[in-house]
């Protein structure tokens, strides 16, 4: 399998040993350019995202969603970019300016951070470093701050309440998410994203930590939807009931940056599912397969973490559009009585299974 690390090592020769470039240009030029590589891939993903549900959203629905602008309604998504980047910004009289103009940005923020932590390939990561589980919880904690001063600065009771919803789903939920990645931490031994991945060779997660990953697993999928505020449970901007919850007031790209992150969250939720429970960039491996495993390792790294957050991301889809919405008290019950005392014990079986060796 090809190792990314060695592009990325005759990139920085190239800038410093061809071009005779000093260290601190060459290390510039290279953080410029990953940052570029991000926002582009950022952007795409997002685009691809808003394509993918509305076709599945069709498919579940007999539609046919998209088919107009390009083969396939391919370039739907890019004409309705277009369409908000020269929407006006509405400019509101009783909001809190400078609040309300922070809080987007706040939101995309925390979606970069945790977007550049994920391990895109074999040797393909922005950052890689030993507290890399760590640092990717923290990031994504800076969400929720955006959407509170949204639904605060708007100085509209709809927005408000959104924004006290949202505060409330996402710090309840987080416990879960947190615990489940807690679980699969502990089973791995490590918190370094490379060292997690590469530890899954020979068999994924999912398969090797026995009944605590699968339930790990469940929970997980269950908290991040509720974390990404995606169907059913998307209380906070319910729009038969608070027109648009915390992003009433916006429009423009302003509402556009809301927009992408929310379906940029999405495929984080997607490709950390994938990182702890199906080995992100590794390969599918059978161990005693030789023949098939040497088969596997030619599919390139990059497709098989897109190919799992692609395919995880469809089942949290298919959340949405099977559910209904839940009730407040619904939604904060399923998380304090039943997923949060599921995960502390789930935590305790899954020491045992490490402490007596029952795994794989």
């Amino acid at each position: 399998m090809f190792d990314f690390s060695l592009l990325t090592e005759w990139i920085g020769n190239f800038l410093q040993n061809t071009l005779g470039l000093p260290g601190w240009l060459a290390t510039t030029i290279e953080c410029v350019g990953v940052g570029l590589a991000l926002l582009l891939v950022y952007s795409l993903l997002a685009l691809f995202y808003i394509w993918y549900e509305r076709k599945l959203c069709a498919a579940f629905q007999c539609r046919l969603g998209p088919d107009r602008v390009g083969p396939w309604g391919l370039l739907q998504s890019f004409a309705d970019m277009f369409k908000m980047l020269i929407k006006e910004l509405i400019s509101l009289n009783h909001v809190d300016k400078f609040l309300f103009a922070l809080a987007p940005y706040l939101v995309i923020l925390a979606s970069m951070l945790a977007f550049a932590v994920l391990p895109w390939g074999n040797g393909l990561q922005v950052i890689n470093f030993n507290i890399g589980i760590f640092f990717l919880i923290a990031v994504s904690s800076i969400g929720v701050l955006g959407i509170l001063l949204a639904g605060w600065s708007s100085n509209n009771k709809f927005t408000l309440i959104g924004a006290m919803r949202s505060g409330a789903q996402m710090v309840s939920y987080e416990l879960s998410i947190g615990l489940s990645v807690l679980t699969m931490v502990a089973f791995a031994g490590t918190m370094n994203v490379v060292e997690i991945v590469e530890a899954q060779d020979n068999l994924w997660f999912i398969f090797s930590g026995h009944i605590p990953a699968i339930i790990a697993f469940v929970i997980y999928m269950i908290a991040g939807t509720a974390e990404t505020n995606r169907g059913p449970f998307d209380l906070p901007e319910a729009e038969s009931e608070l027109t648009a919850g915390y992003h009433t007031e916006y429009s423009g790209i302003h509402f556009g940056f809301f927009y992408l992150a929310e379906y940029l969250n999405l495929f984080i939720v997607s490709g950390v599912a994938a990182l702890l429970f199906f080995g992100g960039w590794m390969p599918f491996h059978i161990p005693g397969w030789d023949g098939f495993n040497e088969v596997m390792n030619y599919i390139p790294s990059v497709v098989w973490f897109i190919g799992k957050a692609i395919v995880l991301s469809f089942v949290v889809i298919w959340f949405k559009w099977t559910f209904p919405r839940l009730r407040i008290d619904q939604l904060l019950s399923l998380e304090w009585k039943y997923l949060l005392p599921i995960n502390l014990f789930n935590l305790v079986l899954m020491v045992l299974v490490i402490v007596y060796n029952f795994h794989f």
